[in-house]
């Protein structure tokens, strides 16, 4: 089932909206283009995904006519309009950052008065050819994702252009990120400037939050592509070793891609498949309920920019034992909201110590609903939207 962009209701949402469109007009962006490699449609569609279509829904009905251009996906057609936005989905999975870049220098859908890039692994390199105020999102450091995903050669050119090209051309455009931690990251490693890098935080839907029933046996969740930058082998391995601390332990793992194979082979050969599930995608109303019976979300992931998962469960009222890495950093308040870890040894321990202690969860549990009531879609848009009004402000000669 596809990921659903989430829903908004009340005087509240009304206000942001009006905070929204004030901003826009103010700003003078009544047409903004967003350039993505996927969009919500798309089968492998992820957290990053969820963010640009939800961000672009706030925006649209705030009364910014926003065109998403992306690439093309199986079942959908080439021009759409979801909740509020059009989506032009051409070329394939490469040829879209040429044929994309080339459609908004030509103009062949409309003029813009703003353009937001989406870098997720390989740029657009909307600074060499875009005019006007621009920015670019980029939620983490891919580094060894190539690897991961390429031959040698490719993926070494991939992280050479990452690393060491795209930087360069990328030096005095407006970045935003979603964590401090992320923020870091591309500072110390791309050597961004401090002050060209904007965090602002991803909202959590308002159907995530706490009800339901507990699992009456130790149950934890995880959710993700099943893709390798995830490690969710490294999961399955210390869900393993717990079961033999927990013989009560149940686990799913929720999400689809194409480690799946690889993935069922491994629970397989654990003789783990009565207590270890793996679904695929399911939809949201069963999603929420899964994390309200669990009493632990687990992440493995190797890169993040925040670990949107983590905070939905939080704001389900469960606790997190998670990878210590840039963006876990911020999503996970260690030691308070769930446990960061460093190794498969550590997330043995972790786990075991959750599972084992209820008065710990129920703690880590009151904290983690606390915090999540932080984080909205609707600040998300405004924050994001401020960055790019910022540099319309600064160039107001470049509007097209």
């Amino acid at each position: 089932m596809p990921y659903e962009t989430p829903s908004f209701s009340g005087p509240d949402h009304e206000r942001a909206i009006g905070k929204l469109g004030d901003l826009a007009a103010e700003a003078g962006l009544r047409r903004v283009s967003m350039l993505a490699w996927r969009d919500l449609d798309d089968p492998e569609a992820g957290g990053s995904e969820l963010h640009a279509s939800t961000v672009a829904a706030l925006w649209a009905e705030a009364g910014i006519e926003v065109t998403m251009r992306t690439s093309y996906a199986a079942g959908a057609p080439q021009i759409s309009w979801r909740d509020g936005y059009r989506v032009i989905r051409k070329a394939g999975r490469y040829l879209v950052f040429p044929r994309a870049a080339f459609s908004e220098m030509m103009g062949w859908h409309g003029a813009r008065d703003g353009l937001v890039e989406i870098w997720n692994g390989m740029p657009f390199f909307s600074p060499v050819w875009a005019d006007g105020p621009k920015v670019t999102w980029l939620h983490h450091v891919h580094a060894e994702m190539w690897q991961m995903v390429l031959p040698p050669r490719l993926a070494a050119m991939g992280n050479l252009l990452e690393s060491r090209v795209a930087p360069i051309l990328y030096r005095r455009t407006p970045i935003v990120t979603l964590s401090e931690s992320s923020k870091r990251e591309l500072v110390d490693e791309l050597h961004f400037k401090p002050s060209r890098v904007h965090v602002v935080t991803p909202g959590i839907d308002p159907r995530f939050s706490p009800g339901g029933t507990r699992s009456v046996t130790p149950f934890v969740v995880a959710v993700g592509r099943l893709v390798p930058v995830k490690r969710f082998d490294l999961l399955v391995d210390a869900l393993v070793a717990v079961k033999d601390r927990h013989p009560e332990l149940e686990a799913v793992i929720v999400g689809e891609g194409y480690s799946r194979d690889a993935l069922e082979a491994q629970v397989h050969a654990a003789r783990a498949e009565d207590w270890l599930r793996l679904p695929g995608r399911i939809g949201d109303e069963e999603l929420i309920d899964a994390y309200r019976r669990a009493w632990v979300v687990a992440s493995s992931s190797l890169r993040e920019g925040w670990g949107m998962t983590i905070t939905e469960a939080a704001a389900c009222g469960t606790p997190a034992v998670a990878t210590r890495i840039a963006g876990h950093s911020d999503a996970v308040e260690d030691g308070v909201t769930g446990e960061l870890v460093d190794s498969r040894e550590e997330l043995v321990g972790a786990l075991d110590r959750l599972l084992a202690d209820p008065d710990r969860r129920e703690r880590m549990a009151t904290a983690a609903r606390s915090r999540a009531e932080r984080f909205t879609w609707e600040a998300t848009a405004y924050g994001t939207l401020e960055v790019l009004a910022a540099a319309a402000r600064a160039r107001p000669r470049a509007r097209s």
